[in-house]
């Protein structure tokens, strides 16, 4: 074995290769470096352990799941560092995918698991227990890497440079940094600084306003209650830098949808609707259209649209993916009749991943145990089993590659809405099959808590295998060692929702707020009581995704927008427009590349240096720390001030890019 120093990241590591040109990663195929040692697996199930808890409360207390990667990524990299480990690259990816099953667990569990407990409080006879919670979590996770694995090269090596992965962008360079050291790794750090610092502040302490919305202005707030018509900016450094690196072609898309929602979708209900009360889901409404908030409207209609679009969109996206599924079975089938070859002898160290036949027995086996589950666990009825099995098998194979989609373009994965949109379907199915009343939730949440889990980790998992494919990581490697991060992070997670659960609870005074949670329980049991769903607002988000499709607009982007809130969407466009504006002030292309790729060094610096303060913001909170001011914090003063920082921390970005006059020919 060789362990050798490795090197920056290549030129072409971000951008669409030419014909016949190859990507050659930071660690060389060639040779070999240590990944999995007993250090970095102790370390990564470590940090699995501490971010599994942190992030599950936290998540369960304000409704927002924190990304785990980066901050473990610079722990991993400051431990060894500390530890003078030399030649750390490889165990530092390996302690980073290990550790990142904490995040993809926790949101695929507190989704949807705490609604259990919910309905507890109104249904005694609804039994909810550790096994439950945590064979849900660890079933759905084991299938969301299980499912994920045949599509690796597809999305990793041969979409190179055509989706931009803002996350493992981030974390890559974290990672690099402290391999390398020199001006990149102080660039990094001072942006991570920065960005933490600037988010800090605005999390911790409240100094100005998180959001600005119009509604500061009050002729505005006036459009707002009475048209509808509101804009929303969260002005985090941490969601500047993810729309720099995502640039903006897909930022444009992304508001796009965003827009239509918020700036047409939401006045027209507004004027069609407004003196009605609409209760598509029999959720017990009584309020008009009219005397409810934009956001509200949002939340409680529109936002459907965006989740039949995302449903719409991941079905066209399989269909169009059907030479790459139908690839990956024929190579299972192929292997299965015992065609050896010497696959792992001709493939390159950095392509391989574990055999088709090994992943073939393990969806087999999986299955096989979420059955079991099933039927001696939730249902206790051949029928019912079968069908749950179905629901989880065909919803969880078939939006592994929307969920990896979504995470490759945005960096979000807007697993809740696809499984609210499970728990409907298998709602509804089930009670066509006869189960209702509590047997009938517990069995619908239970499966939602499956699929939310596998497509929460294949989107999660999908990072990680980018991040391993640019720095030289072995896949097979990778694939190996998440099998146990998923087992602790599901035990792990298991044991803090029932040690919250009795100390908060999830309803009544003082409770945990779990809003998601809270909002699959208000689903769930009007269906299972004969109510219904809004195929309507569904089915005109399918249409949407159907028209951009034909007009070759990118219909999953496009859908992201109307789904997720309109303030975590604009940011998006000022990063992209600052990443096209470094990086076309100069007819010298190759100082352009270098302005941008200064950017993106800065970007994923603020987006590190927020992800690590947002743990220690969350700390502060779970030791009962609240030096948040929150009246400053919503009041006008607090909004303008807020302007003017964030209009300060684009001004650092778009100069300390531009200050690059010529470029280094070293």
């Amino acid at each position: 074995m060789e362990d050798n120093k490795a090197k920056g990241l290549p030129e072409n590591a971000y951008r669409e290769l030419k014909e016949g040109e190859v990507y050659e990663p930071v660690m060389s195929p060639k040779k070999n470096f240590r990944e999995s040692t007993a250090w970095s697996v102790l370390i990564g199930l470590l940090m699995t352990v501490i971010f599994s808890a942190a992030a599950a409360y936290l998540g369960l207390k304000v409704g927002q799941v924190f990304e785990a990667a980066i901050p473990i990524a610079i722990i991993a990299v400051g431990l060894s560092t500390a530890c003078k480990k030399k030649g750390a690259l490889g165990q530092n990816v390996i302690i980073q995918s290990i550790g990142a099953c904490s995040g993809a667990i926790v949101a695929g569990a507190i989704f949807t698991l705490p609604a259990l407990y919910i309905l507890q409080a109104k249904f005694p006879d609804l039994t909810v227990d550790f096994g439950k919670v945590f064979l849900s979590s660890l079933l759905g996770g084991v299938l969301g890497i299980l499912f994920l694995i045949p599509f690796r090269k597809y999305f990793v090596k041969d979409m190179h440079g055509k989706m931009p992965f803002p996350e493992a962008t981030a974390t890559t360079q974290v990672l690099v940094s402290g391999e390398t050291g020199g001006k990149d790794a102080k660039l990094l750090l001072v942006s991570g600084l920065i960005g933490g610092l600037y988010d800090f502040i605005v999390s911790t302490f409240g100094w100005w306003s998180e959001t600005v919305t119009t509604r500061v202005i009050p002729w505005f707030s006036t459009v707002a209650d009475k048209a509808k018509l509101v804009v929303k900016l969260n002005v985090g450094a941490a969601v500047a830098g993810l729309g720099y690196i995502i640039g903006l072609k897909y930022s444009f898309i992304i508001c796009c949808g965003s827009f239509l929602v918020w700036l047409v979708i939401l006045p027209l209900m507004n004027l069609i609707w407004g003196a009605d009360v609409i209760d598509l889901m029999n959720t017990g409404i009584t309020t008009t259209v009219g005397a409810m908030s934009p956001e509200e409207i949002f939340t409680t209609y529109a936002r459907h649209i965006g989740i039949g679009g995302i449903a719409t969109a991941g079905i066209i996206g399989i269909i169009k993916s059907a030479g790459v599924i139908k690839s990956a079975l024929g190579l299972a089938v192929r292997e299965m009749k015992g065609k050896k070859g010497s696959e792992d002898k001709e493939v390159e160290r950095t392509q391989r991943d574990l055999s088709m036949k090994i992943v073939v027995i393990g969806v087999l086996l999986t299955l096989l145990v979420t059955f079991v589950f099933f039927y001696f666990g939730v249902v206790h009825n051949l029928l019912h089993a079968i069908i749950a099995l179905l629901v989880v098998g065909i919803i969880a194979f078939l939006f592994t590659t929307v969920a990896a989609n979504a995470i490759a373009i945005v960096g979000s994965n807007p697993v809740s809405g696809m499984t609210l949109m499970t728990l409907i379907l298998t709602s509804v199915i089930m009670v066509a099959a006869g189960l209702k009343g509590t047997a009938g939730m517990t069995a619908a949440l239970i499966i939602g808590g499956v699929v939310c889990s596998a497509l929460s980790m294949a989107g999660s998992f999908i990072t990680d295998l980018k991040i391993g494919y640019w720095l030289g990581t072995t896949p097979k490697v990778q694939e190996g060692w998440k099998f146990l991060g998923t087992l602790v992070a599901a035990a792990t997670v298991g044991g803090v929702i029932i040690i919250l659960n009795k100390t908060y609870g999830f309803t009544g005074e003082n409770a945990l707020v779990a809003p998601q949670a809270n909002a699959m329980a208000a689903v769930i049991e009007p269906l299972m009581s004969g109510g219904g769903a809004p195929w309507l607002l569904y089915g005109i988000g399918a249409v949407i995704a159907i028209i951009l499709t034909i007009f070759k607009v990118p219909a999953l982007a496009f859908s992201l927008g109307m789904f997720i809130p309109m303030e975590l969407n604009l940011p998006l466009i000022v990063g992209g427009a600052v990443a096209w504006y470094v990086s076309s002030r100069s007819k010298d292309e190759a100082l352009n590349k270098a302005r941008k790729d200064k950017g993106t060094l800065i970007a994923s610096g603020f987006i590190a240096g927020g992800a690590l303060m947002g743990v220690v913001s969350a700390i502060l909170r779970f030791a009962g720390i609240n030096l948040l001011n929150t009246t400053w914090q919503s009041s006008t003063a607090g909004q303008v001030l807020a302007v003017v920082a964030y209009i300060a921390i684009i001004i650092y970005m778009i100069f300390s890019c531009l200050k690059i006059k010529k470029v280094d020919n070293e």
